[in-house]
């Protein structure tokens, strides 16, 4: 038997604000911007109680303890003490945006401003249990997401037409990534939690969605708003509602329909 225990500490700043003011009223020597120079010893004093633990009482009694830190800096500036400290110590960082929040993409998590170091201790496992293909999709995600960001720049200035077919493809790419991956719905009880398999699966689906589109393009497709517009492209679209009991079927039979479909796009182009 095991017990797991979430520890969110939602008031870090606040903390560390009254920290800064005992620290004051102490007359002792301040650090940086007024905190105390021992800010980042005791906020790994607090962080170093998480952890995996063995239970009294009983054997084979394992517990967690998981402690999360909200640390709000005033106008979003994470350069200050208290962020950089905890940052240090913690090695996670999920930058909340208020932007995505804005344009109701929940959670409101900025993929390129957030990261973990903890991706080397965690391949082991992930390689041992969902294959090589599970970080090699992830680095290859991000990639796209961080090339889309760029290319964003260029549409606001001379617009998305005067992209190259290859860049629009990436764009389509990160759309379907943040739309029909990332995005989730905390209302609905099948898309509100997602088993890492299935996770894995539809995130496969929408990079071999663009692989396909990529090898269409080298083979001669012009006109890349085809490849956009088949079916399949809306399927893929809903098919985080696919039951968890079913979507091992569905999307190999989405992938099946998005190779037939493209392959006859390109076969046109050939007999055109």
């Amino acid at each position: 038997m095991g017990y797991d225990v979430a520890v969110i500490a939602d008031s870090t700043s606040r903390w560390a604000e009254a920290l800064r003011e005992m620290s004051g009223r102490l007359e002792e020597m301040p650090g940086e911007e007024g905190y105390p120079a021992y800010l980042s010893s005791r906020l790994a004093q607090f962080y170093e109680r998480a952890g995996i633990v063995d239970c009294l009482g009983g054997e084979n009694r394992r517990g967690s303890l998981t402690a999360i830190g909200a640390v709000s800096p005033p106008g979003g500036d994470t350069s200050e003490p208290v962020s950089q400290a905890t940052m240090r110590i913690v090695k996670v960082f999920w930058g909340l945006d208020a932007s995505l929040a804005y344009a109701r993409h929940f959670p409101a998590i900025n993929w390129l401003t957030s990261y973990s170091l903890y991706l080397d201790t965690l391949k082991p496992w992930f390689d041992g249990n969902f294959g090589a293909d599970f970080n090699q999709n992830r680095s290859k995600t991000m990639a796209l997401l961080q090339e889309e960001a760029e290319l964003q720049e260029i549409v606001r200035l001379v617009g998305q037409d005067s992209l190259s077919p290859p860049d629009r493809l990436t764009l389509e790419t990160a759309k379907m990534i943040r739309e029909d991956f990332l995005q989730q719905d905390a209302f609905a009880d099948i898309d509100s939690y997602t088993s890492y398999e299935k996770q894995a699966t539809l995130l496969s689906l929408v990079l071999y969605y663009n692989e396909l589109c990529k090898d269409a393009l080298a083979k001669g497709v012009e006109n890349i708003q085809t490849l956009f517009d088949i079916p399949v492209r809306e399927l893929i679209g809903r098919a985080k509602s696919v039951p968890p009991s079913e979507y091992e079927e569905k999307y190999r039979i989405l992938a099946q329909d998005m190779e037939a479909q493209i392959g006859a796009i390109v076969k046109g182009g050939d007999e055109a």
